[in-house]
């Protein structure tokens, strides 16, 4: 493996340059071929317990969790894809060695007992593939989060939601923390609580120039961002 050894993770992919759709194949074929780190995604369980790739819990105005695959697939993506399961998007993720999929396990609507079947079919569907090389969970149910690494001991997982210190992270075994932007301006104190516990920072979504260099200069292992292409121009000059 020769993973990109940058900062920059694509937001649902690098769709917004080209208008491509969010969270499509093409989008992380883009956010490769510009030399990303990360290409994060979003997974959904449907009613009939396929992973899907999408961020809203509804797509074409169906809730995804109360309808089959094949009926949320009647509906193209502006692009003319298919709406792409978890397994198709990591096999075409797989076809490359340099960027990285985070893969985020989304909270149930339902239940936090779904939420749970979620983890262990997102789980089983990476080591299925032998996809864990190439795979970092996040999710904003620390449920979830721990779900992960009980069934996958050692895996890359950081939590999302923002209201947990880097102690209390450690203190849990949870090796990363990605936090909204806004959370490290209020507690700027954490970015260097994170670094002494060695809890990896990452941080979303940061799409200003501005905002991008006072991360950079935080030295933040990685920055989420919808601007890709801007983030790349700053850290290059």
């Amino acid at each position: 493996m020769n993973f990109a050894s940058n900062i920059v993770v694509a937001h649902r992919g690098a769709w917004k340059k080209n208008n491509l759709p969010e969270n499509s194949i093409a989008s992380l074929r883009e956010a490769v071929r510009i030399g990303c780190a990360g290409s994060e995604f979003d997974v959904h369980l449907t009613a009939d317990d396929t992973l899907i790739v999408n961020h809203d819990d509804k797509y074409a105005g169906k809730k995804i969790e109360e309808n089959t695959y094949a009926s949320l697939a009647e509906t193209k993506l502006s692009n003319g894809e298919t709406i792409p399961t978890a397994r198709q998007y990591l096999l075409a993720g797989m076809q490359q060695h340099a960027t990285k999929l985070v893969f985020e396990i989304k909270p149930s609507a339902i239940s936090k007992g779904r939420g749970q079947i979620l983890a262990r079919k997102c789980v089983e569907l990476v080591k299925e593939l032998k996809a864990e090389p190439w795979v970092m969970y996040i999710s904003f149910d620390y449920d979830i989060v721990k779900k992960v690494l009980e069934l996958q001991p050692g895996a890359n997982v950081a939590y999302l939601n923002g209201e947990k210190s880097p102690g209390q992270l450690k203190a849990d075994n949870v090796p990363g923390l990605d936090y909204h932007y806004s959370v490290f301006k209020k507690k700027p104190g954490w970015v260097a609580e994170a670094k002494q516990n060695n809890v990896e920072l990452n941080v979303w979504t940061v799409n200003s120039a501005e905002d991008m260099k006072w991360f950079i200069d935080q030295k933040f292992d990685y920055i989420t961002t919808n601007e890709p292409e801007l983030l790349f121009e700053l850290l290059n000059k």
